[in-house]
């Protein structure tokens, strides 16, 4: 199923030219057009997903495959130190486009590519109320 008003759905489909790298049945890999370093690209399924929530189980075993084999094949023609993987789910985990993607992010020792978050000590009280929820 795709999304007639979704710019990813149209990017993976090749109704939008893109920088394309990779293309299978179910997925395509392109450019990021507001890349975070060099070689930035997305990984969008073919088929409309909002998050990871939705996606099926055997897409979402695909996609972590396809990036290692993307990353891979990108790291020796980009030269780059390291990659991040980003997936974000839900406006409060900075998602913006709501399509399931993946972002390869090639990394740099000494970079400055802004990825991170407030390091913090595990809470017992956090454990323990997880832990017993689980």
């Amino acid at each position: 199923m795709k999304d007639e008003n979704c710019i990813f759905c149209k990017l993976a489909n090749g109704e939008i030219p893109t920088a394309t790298l990779y293309e299978d049945e179910d997925f395509r890999v392109i450019l990021d057009a507001n890349p975070a370093s060099k070689g930035h690209a997305l990984i969008l399924p073919k088929e409309h997903y909002a998050n990871l929530y939705e996606l099926d189980d055997e897409l979402a075993s695909k996609s972590l495959v396809l990036a290692k084999k993307m990353i891979t094949k990108l790291t020796p023609i980009l030269g780059c130190d390291g990659y991040n993987i980003v997936q974000n789910n839900g406006e409060a985990a900075g998602q913006t486009v709501f399509h399931f993607h993946m972002h390869l992010i090639p990394r740099s020792k000494g970079d400055s590519v802004g990825l991170g978050w407030k390091m913090s000590a595990l809470k017992d009280e956090d454990k323990e109320d997880i832990l017993s929820k689980i």
